[in-house]
């Protein structure tokens, strides 16, 4: 581990909590970089990705070590990574008990990493392990996080291409700090920025709001996004739309804020509407209308309906905050395989 490592509140800081530096500007020149990738059914790539960055991190001039966190894969992923983790001395591999969610297995693998710098990417292979060079070099220049922005995605369809883009960018209006867009998992992150993301108490994790809230100095890295070199997606809509959901909900707090803006609305068009019946009440010297059964079902549905999503959305916070209260792990290790740990027992580990 190099000499730019975290220091706490006891160390200068305030009361308010960590305060996390770096006792030098300099990078390592011979440091550890890790390389962490959850994996979820990816049988079929698994190879493909592992000679991939045994070819390219060389390139980065540091030592390395590649982190693969099983997340309770259902086909021979596991195997394919025993077998790996046999013949190469550099890799490790964490088997969760179970499937704990993409999130999840990253922060595991965070938990787990002891590079100086930490690069976090999936196994798929659309993220190219050919960036990481650049980002280390980026990072030995003083960047702290670098993170993939990306050109194009190949092998996407145009309905997913723009409402990406669309939530990515709804998302970092409602964020109350600077948050990048067209950005994904990938990334490099110094040692004091992991530090800061592991400290955090959280259970329900969202890294990619998480990294940029931590602060520190980031600059993007472009590149061109490539299709799936095998297998598929693990996402399916629904998978998305409930990813969206825990990242808007876990990460601010504009939804509860629009209900007011909502509630807002619906006293302006009351008043309106009482303000025109008024008038034409009073103001006319025939046969008094009457009002449209239409009408007033239309404004009463309206009422309801915002009504009920206020309260769903003030429940989902609730849900979530009982989930932190209960305390559990954010994941829970089964078993580690390492060079050290060639062939450990089965355990449990809490986060």
């Amino acid at each position: 581990m190099s000499d730019h490592t975290s220091s706490t509140a006891a160390d200068g800081g305030d009361s308010h909590g960590p305060v996390f530096r770096r006792t030098t500007t300099e990078r390592p020149v011979h440091g550890l970089l890790s390389v962490v990738i959850p994996c979820h059914n990816e049988e079929e790539v698994i190879e493909a990705t592992h000679a991939r960055l045994a070819e390219v991190l060389p390139a980065t001039a540091l030592d390395f070590e590649i982190i693969y966190i099983d997340d309770g894969s259902r086909d021979g992923t596991l195997r394919r990574l025993v077998a790996i983790a046999a013949r190469d001395p550099r890799v490790q591999v964490i088997e969760l008990a179970r499937n704990f969610g993409q999130q999840a297995a990253m922060s595991a693998g965070l938990a787990a990493a002891r590079g100086d710098a930490i690069v976090i990417t999936d196994a798929d292979l659309q993220d190219p392990p050919e960036v990481i060079p650049e980002m280390v070099r980026r990072w030995r220049e003083g960047v702290d996080v670098a993170y993939g922005k990306r050109n194009s995605r190949e092998g996407e369809t145009k309905f997913k291409l723009v409402t990406a883009s669309l939530f990515h960018r709804l998302f970092a209006r409602m964020i109350p700090y600077p948050m990048p867009v067209d950005t994904g998992d990938f990334k490099l992150i110094d040692r004091a920025v992991a530090d800061a993301v592991i400290a955090l108490p959280e259970k329900r994790r969202y890294l990619r709001s998480l990294v940029p809230w931590a602060g520190f100095r980031h600059e993007p890295v472009w590149y061109d996004r490539h299709a799936r070199v095998a297998g598929a997606t693990k996402y399916s809509p629904w998978k998305l739309l409930k990813l969206a959901g825990d990242a808007l909900i876990l990460s601010s707090d504009a939804p509860v804020r629009l209900t007011w803006m909502a509630a807002a609305a619906l006293a302006a068009i009351g008043l309106g509407g009482m303000a025109v019946a008024t008038t034409l009440w009073w103001g006319s010297t025939a046969a008094k209308p009457s009002p449209s059964l239409a009408a007033i079902t239309a404004v009463v549905a309206l009422a309801a309906a915002v009504q009920t999503a206020a309260v769903a959305i003030v429940g989902e916070y609730v849900v979530r905050g009982y989930r932190e209260a209960q305390g559990r792990p954010t994941w829970v290790v089964r078993r580690t395989i390492g060079p050290s740990r060639a062939a450990t027992r089965p355990t449990s580990k809490a986060a």
